[in-house]
């Protein structure tokens, strides 16, 4: 048994496709333990991929773990939102106490790629939380790690 405010948390987001310059994808993980795990491949122009880690703070945790709380993400289900194809896809799951959810689906160019799905209430949270969570691992990724504007 876990100890109040200690129960299993874990984020891992990946969007990527398969194009004329190989997999290119971007994908990170928050553990447990605090560990961000931050992956960009991209073969443009002949670039090279990009991996970073490092531990955030359980203060860091706890942030994320509201945010995502609060998006209520974990009511939604997927069964109607557009099924990954050739432009790509995005998977989100994330482990929130006896929580976990996996989601996938096809990249969302826009909000109206959202409104015009089947789900847009549930994609609606969905595309916010993505927009929060890139944010915020990238400018943690920028704190720590001096790396060349994409």
């Amino acid at each position: 048994m876990t100890a109040p405010g200690t129960e299993e948390f874990y984020v891992r987001y990946y969007v990527g496709h398969q194009g004329k310059f190989g997999h290119e994808f971007l994908e990170f993980e928050f553990r447990p333990d605090g560990k961000l795990r931050y992956a960009n491949n991209s073969n443009y122009k002949n670039d090279t991929m990009i991996k970073k880690e490092v531990f955030v703070s359980p203060s860091m945790m706890a942030e994320l773990k509201r945010i995502v709380a609060d998006s209520e993400i974990m009511k939604e289900d997927d069964k109607l939102w557009p099924s990954p194809d050739r432009v790509g896809r995005q998977e989100l799951e994330i482990v929130l106490g006896s929580e976990h959810i996996s989601f996938a689906t096809s990249k969302i160019g826009s909000l109206i790629d959202v409104q015009e799905s089947k789900d847009p209430e549930a994609l609606r949270v969905f595309y916010y939380l993505i927009q929060d969570l890139k944010c915020l691992v990238f400018s943690l990724i920028a704190l720590h790690f001096k790396i060349k504007p994409i």
